[in-house]
Formats: C-alpha cells, sequence, structure tokens
C-alpha cells in the first residue's frame, strides 16, 4: 500500500501550524480552510487530531484557534539542540561577570529575534529581568537592529545608522519609557549572522556610543564566540 495519503497528511498538518504566526496567533476554521485549500470538513479533523496532542488549542467562546502548550515544550528541545546554545554559555558568563550586566543570546526566527540564553550575573540595585523565549521587536531592539544589518537588506534602516551598525558591529536599540538600553553585536558562523550578543541594563549604567568600552569589550566577546564556532573576523572589520 502506498504510503503518498500518510505524507500528505503529515505535510498538510505541518502547513496547518505554519499559518499561525505572531501576526496571526489566532485563527478561525474558516481562515484555516482557505489558507488549506481543503474542504472544511477535512481542516476540521486536521485541527482535531493536533488539538487531542496538545499542538493546537481551541477557545469555545470565540471560536478561535491558536498554538497549543505541546509547541512550546518542542521548541524549548529544538533550542536545547542548538549548538550555539551551549557554545556561548562561557562566553556570556565570563562577559557578564566582569561587566555586571545581563548579557543575552538571540536567534533570528524569521521574523524576528527571539531569546535563546541569558546570563544574568548581576547584583545590581536595579535588575533586568529578559526571560528565555521572549521575541523582540524587529526595527527598534538593538538585536533586530544587527540582524537587518547583517542578515537582512537592511532597508528598514535608516541608511546612516545601517553604515554605522555595519561599520561597527554595533547596534544600540531606540531609545524608550522605561529605562532600558541594550547594545547588540553579531554573532557569525560560515560567513552568515547565526545570533547576537546583547548587553541588557538601565540608561544609567550602559552608555550610547557604540565607540564605548563597553561596546568594545562585548564584541570582543562576540569575536571569540565567532571563532569557535569557526568563523575569523577578517582585518579590516576587526579594526573598524
Amino acid at each position: 500500500m502506498s504510503d503518498a495519503p500518510i505524507n500528505q497528511s503529515v505535510e498538510r498538518a505541518v502547513r496547518l501550524l505554519g499559518f499561525f504566526s505572531t501576526e496571526d496567533p489566532e485563527l478561525t476554521l474558516h481562515q484555516l480552510t482557505e489558507r488549506l485549500g481543503t474542504s472544511r470538513a477535512t481542516t476540521h479533523r486536521y485541527a482535531m487530531a493536533l488539538r487531542r496532542v496538545g499542538l493546537l488549542r481551541y477557545e469555545s467562546a470565540t471560536g478561535v484557534y491558536s498554538l497549543g502548550p505541546r509547541i512550546v515544550e518542542l521548541a524549548a528541545t529544538a533550542l536545547s539542540g542548538l549548538r550555539i546554545i551551549r557554545i556561548a554559555g562561557p562566553h556570556m558568563e565570563r562577559l557578564a561577570a566582569e561587566l555586571n550586566e545581563t548579557v543575552v543570546l538571540s536567534i533570528w526566527d524569521g521574523e524576528s529575534p527571539i531569546v535563546v540564553r541569558v546570563a544574568d550575573n548581576t547584583d545590581r540595585l536595579v535588575h533586568i529581568v529578559v526571560r528565555t523565549g521572549s521575541r523582540l521587536e524587529r526595527r527598534t531592539s538593538a538585536q533586530g537592529k544587527a540582524f537587518l544589518g547583517f542578515a537582512g537588506d537592511g532597508a528598514e534602516l535608516d541608511a546612516k545608522e545601517l553604515e554605522r551598525i555595519v561599520r561597527t558591529r554595533i547596534a544600540i536599540n531606540t531609545q524608550t519609557n522605561d529605562g532600558i538600553r541594550a547594545i547588540a553585536t553579531p554573532v557569525f558562523q560560515d560567513r552568515e549572522v547565526i545570533a547576537t550578543m546583547a548587553v541588557v541594563g538601565t540608561i544609567a549604567n550602559l552608555p550610547d556610543r557604540e565607540t564605548a568600552p563597553l561596546a568594545t569589550r562585548l564584541r570582543a566577546a562576540a569575536e571569540q564566540l565567532s571563532a569557535e564556532l569557526g568563523f575569523l573576523i577578517d582585518d579590516e572589520r576587526s579594526s573598524a
């Protein structure tokens, strides 16, 4: 017996899960049916199967579906297997202890940066808490700017800011009213940006200059991590 129907079922189930995003965290059965391109009854069968295993959740009061708790467990398992998360740990811990600030590692999920590891080695009176799994703004966060500057086309950034980020390999978050500042730098592997390392603290403790000693130390730590991942920063960039 051919296994094509089974493969098609798996493909459709994965496609259905992929319809959910930060822009569309909740979808109705009608919306899922339209996007999947099947009958309402077929879409409902897939949705019911995914609900049974915890991959989808249904809110009867509003009639919408959203991703289920099992997705979070699978995401955590996937992240724990990423080589960079394991290798980055010692680099982040050393930097956090040296600067007495929170150090954050983020990866790009296709839409925005996601925090995957935090080194929180600080005894400051004002304590900045960053949670693993947090999604950051793509245009205003320091991590988002670093990704857009090196992994994107840079069109979403101001031209002068883009030039400064590429030249210094340092990005600083857009000023907000919460008094928190983040300074980020890219981490490379195989000539590509695979993550960002950032220092997060208050505006009173973190400078807003790419040439500040703290930014230089952050960049050096990221270069050491990149080198361990097999990437050699060229002389031109290192001297920027």
